[in-house]
């Protein structure tokens, strides 16, 4: 007896030990990165910085896979359907949180569909328009939108996207008249924009400064309560519309039911990426904040986003179709 239990003590001290080794490694296999927008945007710059760090951190290939369209809803579907392996994730934008004020009968459900990893940036938006246009403040801009109801288009990701729902909230709280014209991505949107086709955009830091440094685009304002110390010269939105603030987000999700280990390795292999003087330098000389929130963290985040945006369509008058 005394030797039966000595050997059940000794199996006890060493079941975490056996535990682990009877767990299957993670990642064994290439791992896709679904970005629910079009090559060239915020969630794919910040999507392509991730894929390589997990590829180095990990010992396998992560690649980014683009599913643009539907206001980011075709790309997310995809991702919340895919098997909960850890095999499919999602890097989305905020726009996550925002198209279920614009439709009623959405494929997946944002609370019950997906698994939050982490938050991984934060970041402003800049007010953008072609070098040609007349306006190079924020008061011309407003000044032209008033004198002319209507006569003045923005771009935007798509219906329902972060950069669509950020001009109706300053459309409602400056009290402008303003032609939506959507895109399927912030790509295709500025490149119209850079032409003159379109009138201009509010389109996250990360999508923009890089043109905006080059003069191809010309930035009135930023989204932000505060100056970016990028952009010291460019004031902000606010100073013309008080209290007006739209940040935009990207965040790293896998389908409900993705085993919690697999989930938690992500988060802190995002978090040493993200943390890294390396990825810190280049999110930095885009403007972008590393954020590297914890799921829990991130899914009340979430959930405070997706009643923000519901205020502002309510505003907005923006029925659900």
């Amino acid at each position: 007896m005394r030797k039966a239990l000595a050997a059940c003590f000794a199996l006890a001290a060493l079941s975490p030990d056996v535990a682990r080794a009877q767990d299957a490694p993670y990642p064994t296999r290439p791992v896709k990165m679904v970005v629910a927008s079009a090559p060239g945007g915020g969630t794919d710059a910040v999507g392509r910085m991730l894929a390589q760090h997990f590829s180095q951190a990990m010992g396998q290939q992560f690649y980014v896979e683009n599913r643009p369209g539907a206001g980011n809803m075709r790309g997310t579907d995809v991702a919340a359907k895919s098997a909960p392996d850890g095999y499919t994730l999602l890097v989305s934008a905020s726009t996550l949180a925002i198209n279920h004020v614009m439709h009623k009968n959405m494929p997946y459900d944002v609370v019950r569909d997906l698994a939050p990893i982490t938050m991984l940036v934060s970041l402003p938006s800049l007010l953008v328009v072609g070098p040609d246009q007349p306006f190079k403040t924020v008061p011309e801009f407003l000044a032209a939108a008033r004198a002319k109801p209507g006569d003045l288009t923005y771009g935007s990701a798509g219906l329902g996207t972060q950069p669509h729902l950020a001009v109706e909230m300053l459309k409602n709280e400056a009290g402008l008249d303003l032609l939506h014209v959507p895109y399927a991505g912030v790509g295709p949107a500025l490149i119209d924009i850079m032409a003159g086709r379109v009138t201009g955009m509010l389109v996250n830091f990360l999508s923009a400064k890089s043109q905006v440094d080059g003069g191809t685009l010309r930035a009135l304002g930023i989204s932000s309560l505060k100056r970016s110390h990028f952009l010291p010269d460019v004031p902000t939105i606010a100073e013309t519309v008080p209290g007006f603030e739209a940040i935009q987000w990207f965040g790293l999700l896998a389908p409900a039911g993705t085993p919690e280990p697999i989930i938690r390795r992500l988060y802190e292999e995002a978090k040493k990426g993200l943390e890294s003087p390396e990825m810190r330098k280049r999110l930095d000389a885009e403007g972008a904040e590393p954020v590297a929130s914890s799921p829990e963290e991130f899914r009340v985040a979430l959930q405070a986003e997706m009643a923000k945006w519901s205020a502002v369509a309510k505003a907005a008058r923006i029925v659900p179709n």
